[in-house]
């Protein structure tokens, strides 16, 4: 069930993969996986997990719950909870597909939601705040519910499981979406279980990892100031957070949140000429205790868009290649090659240089 597993120190060699159609062309969630199978052996068997975006256009409105339970008393306490504070518009177990290599799932629910006008209203938040302390709320204290997906017209499907199999169990091929972001783990400091599989998401936002940030505890310590919790025993789940409070909260640009988890030297700022010079060390000084150090290579997903990035140094692999309207991102090339056999402008980018991608201007998903 939701029990944590796998709780010995192994090296790590996690591998990640992302498409994105500028044009909003709905990629098959299947291809994503195939990618991962030319990474196999940069996973291990204890976690797995893809995010796709405008998955749901049926329901691209409403916030898309995806939940663990531990049993039936933690479903009833947590729809409890969501009949008290929100619309339930559509609620189902999430289709699923028996899987030999996945065992001992736990309850996977799914919930199609909006704020009540009046709790919103009475709560003095705008509604992703108001949805956000929902979910930390829930995920908090309520002891055998994980809320592992919240945003609007995306998803998150994951499990302990290698990718392959993770994506055969959730059905993804059943799936279709502008963008999809994948990942296979490979445990370093932290145990395996099926909420701390990767992606990890609040609202729109979500994040697959491959590395270790040694910076977790001053990260952690940092973002609960804001109201966050990281209770999910790993340390990409601080990541996330980092980047709903920047972008979210404080409206930081992509371009300057990556300035901030992946700051420049001060020796490098410092090479700098004037109002560039001058943004630097304001972000290096204001958001001190967002730098995340250690090897990382990471993709965030959100609405509409698409960012990987290295840390500073590049200490873990990442490639990216474009053909026609589709970008690729992966650990290895050969992930890439796998979705797209004749891309083209295959490169890496250089350690702390943030990749960006857009949907064209006008498309709407």
């Amino acid at each position: 069930m939701l029990q944590k597993e796998g709780k010995v120190r192994i090296p790590s060699g996690c591998a990640i993969s992302g498409v994105f159609a500028k044009d909003g062309r709905r990629i098959p969630g299947d291809l994503v996986a195939r990618s991962m199978t030319t990474m196999h052996e940069r996973s291990n068997g204890l976690g797995g997990g893809f995010a796709g975006y405008g998955i749901y256009p049926e329901y691209k409105d409403l916030y898309a719950l995806h939940v663990f339970y531990d049993g039936s008393d933690a479903k009833a306490e947590c729809e409890k909870f969501l009949d008290s504070h929100f619309e339930v518009v559509n609620l189902s177990k999430i289709p699923t597909r028996k899987t030999p290599a996945i065992k001992d799932p736990p309850l996977i629910w799914r919930y199609f939601v909006t704020p009540i006008h009046n709790k919103l209203k009475d709560s003095h938040l705008d509604e992703k705040e108001f949805v956000a302390r929902c979910v930390i709320n829930l995920n908090h204290n309520y002891k055998g519910t994980y809320v592992f997906s919240s945003g609007k017209n995306m998803g998150v499907f994951k499990a302990v499981g290698y990718p392959e199999d993770v994506g055969e169990f959730y059905r993804l091929d059943e799936y279709a979406g502008y963008c999809w972001t994948a990942h296979g783990r490979y445990p370093t400091n932290t145990p395996g279980w099926w909420g701390g599989a990767h992606p990890f998401a609040m609202l729109d936002y979500s994040i697959v990892h491959n590395g270790e940030i040694s910076s977790y505890d001053a990260n952690r310590r940092y973002i609960e100031m804001f109201g966050y919790h990281c209770d999910l025993l790993t340390d990409t789940e601080v990541i996330t957070y980092i980047f709903d409070y920047l972008l979210r909260k404080q409206g930081a640009t992509l371009e300057q949140a990556a300035h901030i988890v992946a700051a420049p030297f001060w020796s490098t700022i410092e090479r700098k000429q004037g109002r560039e010079r001058e943004e630097l060390k304001y972000l290096r000084n204001a958001f001190s205790g967002m730098l995340i150090t250690g090897p990382f290579s990471i993709i965030l997903g959100f609405e509409g868009g698409m960012m990987a990035l290295n840390d500073r140094l590049k200490l873990r692999s990442m490639v990216v290649g474009e053909k026609d309207r589709t970008v690729y991102v992966a650990s290895e090339e050969c992930a890439i090659r796998m979705m797209e056999p004749d891309v083209e402008n295959v490169y890496a980018p250089r350690g702390g240089e943030p990749v960006i991608v857009r949907l064209h201007e006008g498309v709407k998903c």
